[in-house]
């Protein structure tokens, strides 16, 4: 069985970018572990006027049918208290971590040391065993106190991976703008999976 990718998802405004990253990691075959903090339903609410269900089996199904994505890949997804499970111990092997999109307060708490709830213990196991750890942060501006937690975190050798898309691939949709970060993020965990035109060099 091949090591699955956790994906965490805390509660800062941008959820379309969990959605397109677990879109394209089903869609090729990856075996993603899910963890969604407990904002996340309450953002959900308020940008899509969703209800995201608590129950792991019916979260399953709804992150499928939000990715479109009916059967490829393994998923699971876990209780963001459940600190029982698997993803919340260093024995359990994984490719790494991403959380996107990633709140200042996760970010602040994760900088700390601090475990709430299972998506912060994920990530703190990720870095605690030297496994990749990225997170894409969705604030603007950032105040000094989110650069200082940042940049902890980048010295523990965390990826920081800001939700800024870029324009040479000549983005068409708002999906387009978000994939380039997806691709951006996966690509700190050697996973290429997301259909991007990359830079070919510059015109003379």
């Amino acid at each position: 069985m091949s090591k699955p990718l956790i994906l965490g998802i805390s509660g800062a405004s941008g959820l379309i970018y969990a959605v397109r990253a677990l879109k394209f990691l089903l869609e090729a075959d990856y075996d993603v572990d899910v963890v969604a903090s407990r904002a996340t339903s309450m953002v959900w609410q308020a940008e899509q006027n969703v209800k995201m269900p608590a129950e792991p089996e019916l979260q399953e199904k709804f992150w499928r049918e939000q990715a479109g994505v009916t059967t490829e890949g393994q998923l699971r997804c876990h209780r963001w208290g459940d600190v029982g499970a698997t993803i919340a111990s260093g024995s359990f092997r994984t490719l790494g971590m991403v959380i996107m999109p990633c709140s200042m307060s996760t970010v602040a708490k994760l900088a700390n040391g601090l475990s709430s709830d299972l998506l912060e213990r994920a990530a703190d196991v990720q870095i605690k065993e030297g496994r990749p750890l990225v997170v894409v942060p969705r604030e603007t501006p950032f105040s000094l106190i989110h650069l200082r937690n940042l940049t902890a975190l980048a010295e523990a050798g965390v990826r920081i991976v800001p939700a800024i898309p870029a324009w040479y691939h000549q983005p068409q949709t708002i999906e387009d703008l978000v994939d380039f970060v997806v691709a951006r993020a996966l690509d700190q965990l050697g996973i290429d999976c997301v259909p991007l035109t990359r830079w070919q060099g510059g015109k003379a």
